[in-house]
C-alpha cells in the first residue's frame, strides 16, 4: 500500500497539478481547442486523485483494531441489513460485483442522495461516482492495488480487503 500511495496516487496528483497549470494558461490565452483537448487528462487524473483519497479514508491504520462495524446498533449495520438482509449477504454481493469488473476500475457502496437507498456499483478506469450518489466505500480494482501482494489472485484481495476496511 505504501507504493500504491506514494507512487500511484501521487502521480495522479502531480499530473493533475501540471494539467491544471497548462489549462490556466490556455484559459488566459482563450485557446478553447487546447482546453477541450485537456478534458480527458483532467477527468482521468482528477478522478484518480478523488477515488484514491476516498479509498485511503476507507482503510484503517495499521495500529487500529477496528474493522467493518457490524454492531447491531450502528447505522451502517441497520442500512445493510435493511437492503441486503445481512452484512454477509452485502459482502457476498459486493465481492461478486468487484470480481465481475473487467479491466481497471472501482467498486463502490453508495447511497442515493434522493431516496437514501444503498447501492453497489462500479466505475471504469478513474471515473468518479456519478452525480446523485454519495460514496460510502470504494475499493480500487486496478491491478496496481493488489498485484505486488496477490499477483493474479484478485479474489484473495477482494476477500482480504475486509480486514482493512474501516
Amino acid at each position: 500500500m505504501k507504493l500504491h500511495y506514494l507512487k500511484h496516487h501521487q502521480a495522479y496528483v502531480n499530473n493533475l497539478n501540471d494539467i491544471l497549470q497548462t489549462q490556466s494558461k490556455s484559459v488566459g490565452s482563450q485557446n478553447v481547442v487546447e482546453q477541450i483537448h485537456m478534458q480527458a487528462a483532467i477527468r482521468f487524473n482528477a478522478g484518480g486523485h478523488i477515488n484514491h483519497t476516498l479509498f485511503w479514508e476507507n482503510l484503517i491504520s495499521p495500529s487500529s483494531e477496528s474493522q467493518l462495524s457490524t454492531s447491531k446498533n450502528s447505522k451502517i449495520y441497520e442500512a445493510l441489513q435493511a437492503r441486503w438482509d445481512s452484512v454477509e449477504h452485502f459482502k457476498a454481493r459486493f465481492e461478486a460485483t468487484l470480481l465481475a469488473l473487467q479491466g481497471s476500475g472501482w467498486g463502490w457502496l453508495v447511497q442515493d442522495t434522493e431516496n437514501g437507498r444503498l447501492e453497489i456499483l462500479t466505475t471504469k478506469d478513474q471515473d468518479i461516482v456519478p452525480t446523485g450518489k454519495k460514496p460510502l466505500l470504494g475499493i480500487d480494482m486496478w491491478e496496481h492495488a493488489y498485484y505486488l501482494q496477490y499477483l493474479n489472485k484478485k479474489k484473495e484481495y477482494v476477500m482480504d480487503i475486509w480486514n482493512v476496511v474501516n
